[in-house]
């Protein structure tokens, strides 16, 4: 069991359950930093479309960790992705990253050898907590959190909510890209149910502040004083 040096709070859930929003306004309100794993990912992503390799080849999506480096910031008022010296916080939220994130997630030494700087990202010294969000957080990387909630709303809902967020596509191609990801992910990691000591945060009715609301008061609630 690990021996957690701070308070931290592991988030999972489907696509569109708004696990980010939710959880960096979540760690504002409670003065702890944020995590969003899943930028290491579209930043692996990035990587790899930048230097043009075959995402099929593991072996050469492998290749690229190392010249990924550390550079997601934890600050949830100032949330930044770096490689190399370069600001690539945009970039990697862009349509083509997201085509290719889920070929990267899949690839197993990847998923290791992230997961393993995430652990020690969270307990690195800091503030009082961290508030962690993605895939495998709290069934693979920190099982044994204090906190543990999986996030989560009607899929109808959920590319609603998405689609308020994308503006700039249909909404046939919002919900085919949510469907597709819930797909694509599903085959690595489960994510629609909660594992054992996980508990489950269902947003459908509720609004984002709501939302943001219970979170909070579920981790004053459950974290250890």
């Amino acid at each position: 069991m690990t021996r957690w040096s701070r308070v931290v709070v592991a988030v999972d859930g489907p696509a569109g359950s708004g696990k980010s929003s939710v959880s960096r306004a979540a760690a504002r309100a409670l003065g702890y930093e944020f995590l969003d794993t899943g930028a290491a990912y579209r930043a692996l992503a990035w990587l790899g479309l930048d230097r043009g390799i075959d995402f099929d080849d593991e072996d050469a999506i492998v290749s690229l960790l190392d010249e990924l480096g550390d550079g997601i910031s934890t600050d949830p008022d100032d949330l930044r992705v770096t490689i190399g010296g370069t600001d690539v916080t945009e970039d990697i939220r862009q349509p083509r990253v997201s085509k290719v994130v889920s070929a990267v997630a899949r690839v197993p030494e990847v998923r290791t050898r992230l997961n393993e700087g995430f652990r020690s990202r969270l307990n690195a010294p800091g503030r009082p907590g961290i508030v962690a969000e993605g895939r495998d957080i709290t069934t693979v990387v920190a099982p044994d959190a204090p906190v543990r909630v999986l996030l989560t709303a009607d899929e109808g809902v959920r590319i609603q909510r998405r689609r308020a967020e994308l503006t700039d596509q249909s909404a046939a191609d919002v919900a085919r890209s949510v469907t597709d990801r819930d797909r694509k992910d599903s085959k690595v990691v489960d994510f629609m149910t909660a594992a054992e000591g996980v508990t489950t945060l269902d947003s459908t009715d509720l609004s984002f502040d709501e939302t943001v609301d219970a979170m909070v008061a579920l981790v004053r609630s459950a974290a250890p004083s």
